[in-house]
Formats: C-alpha cells, sequence, structure tokens
C-alpha cells in the first residue's frame, strides 16, 4: 500500500496531498505507510526541541506558577484550532497539525522578549528569528537519524514553518530563499497564521484574568467582541460563577473566530476562484483570513492585551530579569566558548561561534537558563 491511499477521500481539491508533495532533501525508506504529512507530524511530536517547550515562557516566566501557558500547552492549543479549521475547509489536517506544532521550536527562553534580546545580541552575525530557528533545528539541529542531520520534512512541512506570519513573526524573503519568496504557501499554512493569533489572544485573557493582570470590566468596556460573549453566556446560564463563565466566554470567543474564519475563507476561494494548490500560488493571494469586522474588533483585542498585560509592570520585570540573564549567558560564552558542552564546542568550525551559541541558548528552557546564570555568576552555587 502506498502512503497516500490512506489519505482522507474527501480533500477538498485546492488541498494539499502527500502523494503531490515537493519531497524530502534526503531519500529514505519507511518502515510503515503512513502518509508523508502525517510522518511529519510524528517526528516533530518526539523530537527533543518539542519536549523543551514544556519549560519555555508564553508570557508568564514558567516559575511563576504551574497554572500558566508554556510554548508546549499553547502549541498543542493551536494544532487544536489548525485541525478544526482545516477539517471545516476541506483542508490537509495531517499538514497544519505538523505546522502547528512546529511553529514555536525555535523559540528562545523568556518568550518574545527573549527573541529580541537574542537578535540584538545577533545583530552583526545575521541576526536571529525564531522562525528561522524552527527551521535550522528540523533541517540541522536534531540529531535522530543515521543518514542525514535534521528530521528530514517534507518541502509544504518546512515551508509552512518559514513562512509563519503574525503580529509577532515577520520573516524577511531572504530567509526565504529555499522556499518560493514571494509566493503564498499551502492554505493549511496559511491557516497557522490565524490559529496561533486566536490561541494566544484566548489564552492570554484567561492567564491575564488569573494572575489579576487583567481586569474583567475594563476588558469588556474596551473590546465589544469580548463583552457580547460574556453577555451571551451570562444570558444562558445567569446563575454560573465567574471561573465558569470565564471559561465558557472564552471557549464560545474562540468557536466565533474559527466560524468567521472559515466563512469568509470560503467566500474568498469563491471570488478568487481557487481550484487547486497549484492555482493557489500562481494567483499568490492570502486567502485564510478574519472578515474585515472581526479582524478590526480582533486588532481592539490585541491592542488591549498589549496595554495591559504585556506591558504590566510584572511582565516587564519578568522582560528584565529575562535580558539580564540571557546577555550575560550569550557574552560570557563568547569569551569563553569552552564553556559550552564539547557537542556545541565541536560545531563552531562549521557555523561560526556566534551561530552556535544562539543554537545553545535558544535551545535552553526558562529555568535551565535560570540555573545557568546562577552556576556562573553566584559564587556559592555548584556547578
Amino acid at each position: 500500500m502506498q502512503p497516500y491511499q490512506q489519505e482522507r477521500p474527501d480533500l477538498a481539491p485546492y488541498a494539499a496531498r502527500s502523494n503531490l508533495s515537493r519531497g524530502r532533501r534526503h531519500q529514505e525508506s519507511f518502515k510503515d505507510n503512513r502518509t508523508a504529512f502525517q510522518r511529519d507530524r510524528d517526528r516533530i511530536i518526539h523530537c527533543a526541541a518539542f519536549r523543551r517547550l514544556e519549560y519555555k515562557t508564553q508570557v508568564f516566566v514558567n516559575h511563576e506558577g504551574d497554572y500558566y501557558r508554556t510554548r508546549l500547552t499553547h502549541s498543542l492549543e493551536v494544532a487544536q484550532i489548525a485541525r478544526g479549521t482545516a477539517r471545516a475547509l476541506g483542508l490537509n489536517e495531517e499538514l497544519a497539525e505538523a505546522i502547528a506544532l512546529a511553529h514555536d521550536l525555535g523559540h528562545t527562553p523568556f518568550g518574545h522578549s527573549g527573541e529580541h534580546v537574542l537578535n540584538d545580541l545577533m545583530k552583526t552575525y545575521g541576526g536571529f528569528e525564531h522562525n528561522r530557528q524552527s527551521l535550522r533545528i528540523v533541517e540541522e539541529l536534531e540529531e535522530r537519524y543515521p543518514d542525514f542531520s535534521g528530521l528530514n520534512l517534507t518541502f509544504e512541512t518546512r515551508e509552512g514553518i518559514i513562512k509563519h506570519s503574525t503580529y509577532h513573526d515577520n520573516p524577511s524573503l531572504s530567509e526565504m530563499q529555499d522556499y518560493q519568496p514571494g509566493v503564498v504557501p499551502t492554505l493549511e499554512a496559511q491557516i497557522i497564521n490565524l490559529a496561533d493569533e486566536i490561541a494566544y489572544n484566548n489564552h492570554d485573557i484567561d492567564d491575564g484574568l488569573t494572575s489579576g493582570m487583567v481586569d474583567l470590566k475594563e476588558l469588556r468596556a474596551t473590546v465589544p467582541l469580548v463583552d457580547r460573549v460574556f453577555t451571551r453566556i451570562e444570558k444562558q446560564w445567569p446563575d454560573i460563577d465567574d471561573t465558569r463563565k470565564k471559561y465558557q466566554a472564552i471557549s464560545h470567543l474562540i468557536g466565533f473566530l474559527i466560524n468567521d474564519l472559515v466563512a469568509y475563507s470560503t467566500a474568498m476561494l469563491k471570488e478568487h476562484d481557487i481550484r487547486s494548490l497549484e492555482d493557489l500560488r500562481e494567483k499568490n493571494v492570502m486567502i485564510i483570513s478574519f472578515s474585515p469586522e472581526t479582524r478590526r474588533e480582533n486588532t481592539e483585542l490585541k491592542r488591549f492585551l498589549y496595554r495591559n498585560l504585556y506591558t504590566h509592570y510584572r511582565v516587564e520585570r519578568m522582560r528584565i530579569k529575562g535580558k539580564m540573564v540571557l546577555t550575560s549567558l550569550f557574552k560570557t560564552y563568547l569569551e569563553n566558548p569552552t564553556l559550552l558542552p564539547q557537542k556545541y564546542f565541536r560545531m563552531m568550525e562549521q557555523s561560526g561561534k556566534e551561530r552556535i551559541i544562539a543554537d545553545y541558548i535558544a535551545g535552553m528552557t526558562d529555568r535551565y537558563a535560570l540555573d545557568e546564570y546562577k552556576k556562573l555568576f553566584e559564587p556559592f552555587e555548584r556547578t
């Protein structure tokens, strides 16, 4: 049985298909008949970089509390939203899931602030961008197979990783040189852009309310989209307690955004007469989108979270602490590269000292980075 024979028979004509994949960089013989995109997903789940996401920050540093989202729980939430959206549009769920699970593999410790710090430190050495780092992980840094480095994923999954684009992610064309720069990716990859946004906006509402950094009355007064959902929940369950009300409101908000996304994207497919993946690439249009009104309201939500959560003084304290830790580690490793594990030290000749130091730091969890800082800079800490 050929792998593609297991693919869903009801895929839309414009969905990506395993049997039409542009393939992998390295020839392989396989021990089973999973589809190409199923295999990509499974390789991502089993890789070391994916496991480390459990202890990498979303907004709150890992030791702030067990409740708050991490990069791992965020990636799982994005994958869930992406699969549901892909299913509703007749797209390839396995490809959408694979890209969703891989989209944050290259993230630094301490969230987006950690990425900004590392990019500043690397500005004269090629910079740092987490989509590019995610691609570097799956193409070079993972060490699992005897005949090649990386995970040897399909072109479509790798393309989706490097072309991931949101408010936080804006890869440059030069970073896409092997992946048709300037040409839109598959519809499955386009889904991840907004699945990511839906996930982080809604879990940041949850984490912000739970931490006390976000005031519900102010949120509802400022963002009509959120207020409408809470009002609907209160009408349906007038005696519900605040905790259940919060969870139900967030669930309904996610559902509303997905439904809007599916409806508007379906209309866009018809408007642009997209009949195949080749059609999509030739017409070169971003199809997956919220409706204009929902896009506007969602932007209001993002602005509110930026003002009231991401720049909250408690988050700022974490950001400054992370900046101090990463800057100190980078400069110390740069002056004393023998402090790195032998594996990384040996890689410097091929990739350059600065890039390997960035690889090492980017691979750290929040906890590991803090522990390394203690070992290097606290005199009585054991090494």
